[in-house]
């Protein structure tokens, strides 16, 4: 049997009605079918959601900005 992958809508009342025909051949196997929902393109941001976003953010760092220790510089031979 073959993978079948069917995109339908849930009707207003929550019900999903599927038929498949998947042949004679197929008659009295045993089948599993998997409900997922399907993820749309996602929304684009508008300049406003976006500056919206960026002023949430403001004020929210409660640390020091300090640069922690880089270690040794490594010598090198010359390259003439």
């Amino acid at each position: 049997m073959n993978r079948i992958v069917v995109e339908r809508r849930v009707s207003n009342n929550g019900f999903l009605q599927l038929t498949l025909p998947l042949g004679a051949d197929e008659a009295g196997r045993d089948v599993r079918v998997t409900v997922e929902p399907v993820v749309g393109p996602k929304k684009e941001m508008t300049p406003e959601e976006w500056r919206a976003g960026i002023l949430a953010t403001a004020g929210g760092w409660q640390g020091e900005f300090e640069r922690s220790p880089q270690g040794e510089l490594e010598e090198r031979e010359p390259l003439s």
